[in-house]
């Protein structure tokens, strides 16, 4: 039996399972077998060198955004609206062939976008594209979680060391209502881990104890996008803009691609910093752009994004804020930058050893102590 039959027959016995107190158990360890196997999926196989056909795209500008969905759903017309650049489609499956990447300039910034092939072939036919967008909104979630993404989910706080001796330590700093001690040992000895440290810090589920043990999940943003708005109904369209992380276009009458952008923007949280020299106006024209996600956004990420050896010779810095342009505040290194915020780098000044200061001041190279100075040889007489 190969390893996606047995993933169908644990998943339809957990169809079969009823959930209740006296079965938690063993569905804990159910879910911990599918998420190995899921794993074991995901590997390559033995004596390959890598895992399998990929994209291989060249990171470019100053954040990524990748298209996913169903095939024939608009994502390379929308990356043509957006970008100018056009995908390659294959007539008889009307699907991107490869991975299509694009530049979308906004707000001073470069923002890279990939059109990728659909992940499910055929699935975008039939009418009542309301009620049908809510089903592919679930489909492609289950089938992204089902590779390790995580879409618009935290890491779970949970702290797990595995040890060499010492058995399983369990432990948590609040009351927990989905996991306790025996399924969490169940769960790391269907792992074979026999000796582990476990900290609780939040009121986590069984799903996230795996991943926590698994290791290998990207947790990502992700913004759900609903195209051709213009055949449904209004009703059906207001519906799904009201959803959580979700936008509604359309690219056959262009609109509200706007709102998507923006969406875009505020999604990816990039902070752009102009630099402002001493004596001179702001350069507004190449901003310095940050993320938290990519570095971080205090005053010493600034600089190292400049340069490396930057930061041993700020002594201050000045920076002005979008509400006190004429009012700059002094700041160290640790200071959070905001958007559009102008920063000017003081700089320390060099030390001169001649030692003394004004008139006092003295070039001379001669040793500053008698004891030091070289004793002269006695006069002949």
């Amino acid at each position: 039996m190969g390893i996606i039959e047995r993933i169908k027959e644990i998943e339809a016995e957990m169809a079969r399972t009823q959930k209740n107190k006296a079965t938690e158990y063993h569905l804990g360890q159910l879910k911990a077998k599918i998420a190995k196997l899921r794993t074991q999926l995901l590997e390559p196989p033995k004596g390959s060198s890598g895992g399998g056909e990929g994209f291989e795209v060249t990171k470019f500008g100053h954040g990524r955004v990748a298209l996913i969905g169903f095939p024939s759903v608009g994502k390379s017309t929308l990356l043509t609206m957006l970008t100018g650049t056009h995908s390659e489609a294959a007539s008889y499956e009307f699907t991107t062939l490869t991975c299509i990447p694009g530049i979308v300039h906004y707000n001073d910034t470069k923002i890279q976008l990939l059109d990728l092939p659909g992940i499910i072939e055929g699935a975008s036919e039939g009418k009542g594209r309301g009620r049908q967008s809510e089903g592919h909104r679930q489909i492609l979630t289950k089938e992204l979680e089902a590779v390790g993404l995580r879409l618009n989910k935290k890491p779970p706080q949970i702290y797990f060391r595995r040890k060499k001796t010492g058995g399983i330590s369990f432990n948590s700093t609040l009351p927990l209502t989905h996991v306790d001690e025996k399924l969490c040992y169940q769960i790391l000895h269907e792992y074979k881990i026999h000796n582990a440290e476990v900290l609780f810090r939040e009121d986590a589920t069984v799903d996230d104890l795996i991943d926590v043990i698994e290791g290998n999940r990207k947790y990502i943003k992700c913004v759900y996008v609903y195209n051709k708005i213009d055949v449904i109904g209004i009703d059906d369209v207001d519906n799904l803009a009201r959803q959580p992380n979700s936008v509604v276009i359309s690219c056959n009458l262009k609109l509200n691609l706007d709102r998507l952008l923006a969406k875009m923007w505020e999604e990816m949280g990039l902070v752009r910093v102009y630099t402002k020299p001493q004596g001179q106006q702001p350069d507004f024209s190449d901003p310095v752009v940050l993320s938290i996600d990519r570095g971080g956004c205090t005053v010493e990420d600034f600089c190292n994004h400049i340069h490396r050896s930057l930061v041993k010779d700020v002594k201050y810095v000045l920076v002005w804020g979008i509400s006190a342009r004429h009012y700059p505040q002094h700041c160290g290194l640790a200071h959070v930058l905001q958007d559009e915020d102008v920063v000017q780098i003081v700089k320390k000044k060099e030390k001169d050893d001649g030692g003394g200061r004004g008139r006092f001041k003295s070039h001379s190279t001669a040793p500053s102590r008698i004891s030091d100075r070289e004793k002269k040889a006695p006069l002949k007489t």
